[in-house]
């Protein structure tokens, strides 16, 4: 059982993005995937979620293709997305955005999703009858995640994970990054803040206009620094840490 990209090749308004790319995300394991902005990360996210149509390629969950799916197919799948930006229902309460995310689940379960969600994140009961536009970013990250794990997915790919949060946010995310995983669901972690995502992972992936630069342990990219230097410094970026 294993989430796998196979070969993965995208167009964007007509001009290529992703250029044969290949990734394999297993239960309880976290993966990271690294690069420079503009490198692809996102675009292969919403690849695999749906979003966007490839167009060549395979996207295989537990060998079953899922390539060029809509987005709630591969939900009932078992793949959830935490988009990059903190994205939420704002006019809705932070309950109804749970609401919303659990809809596809049988109605007897909702409820009991909704408790599991918040005993992850027990900051999210007072505010559970605010509209989700007040909270904070972190807050905002929060529901974010909650309304990707509601469903219960197998696999989990979260973009951007500490984009514009503090340090302490941050560190209480990757915690609850570490739990999930450990409780066997599979962690895709996309981000710009290189340190953050490869001491949370085991497995590392560097993208590289568009190319996989490294794929390899968390550890071996460690100890190969010069491979997210150049990687970055070929997108005329530093190399971020966090």
């Amino acid at each position: 059982m294993m989430l796998k990209v196979k070969n993965l090749r995208l167009q964007r308004g007509g001009k290529p993005v992703l250029h044969g790319i290949d990734l394999c995300l297993r239960p309880g394991q976290i993966s990271a995937l690294v690069g420079a902005n503009g490198a692809g990360k996102s675009s292969t996210v919403m690849a695999v979620a749906g979003v966007l149509p490839i167009s060549d390629g395979a996207i295989l969950v537990d060998e079953q293709p899922m390539h060029n799916q809509r987005p709630e197919r591969l939900r009932a799948a078992g793949v959830a997305v935490v988009p990059e930006g903190h994205k939420v229902l704002g006019d809705l309460s932070v309950l109804d955005n749970l609401r919303v995310a659990a809809a596809a689940l049988p109605a007897a379960a909702v409820a009991a999703q909704i408790e599991r969600v918040l005993a992850i994140f027990p900051e999210l009961h007072a505010k559970l009858g605010l509209a989700a536009k007040s909270l904070s970013g972190g807050q905002k990250q929060m529901v974010c995640i909650a309304q990707a794990l509601v469903v219960m997915p197998r696999y989990l790919l979260i973009d951007e994970l500490s984009l514009g949060l503090s340090p302490l946010i941050v560190k209480r995310l990757a915690d609850v990054v570490r739990e999930v995983a450990a409780q066997g669901v599979g962690v895709l972690l996309i981000e710009q803040f290189t340190s953050l995502a490869l001491d949370l992972s085991t497995q590392a992936y560097v993208l590289e206009r568009g190319r996989l630069a490294f794929s390899g342990t968390s550890t071996a990219l460690l100890a190969q620094p010069e491979i997210l230097h150049s990687s970055y410094l070929a997108s005329g970026q530093a190399a971020k840490v966090q």
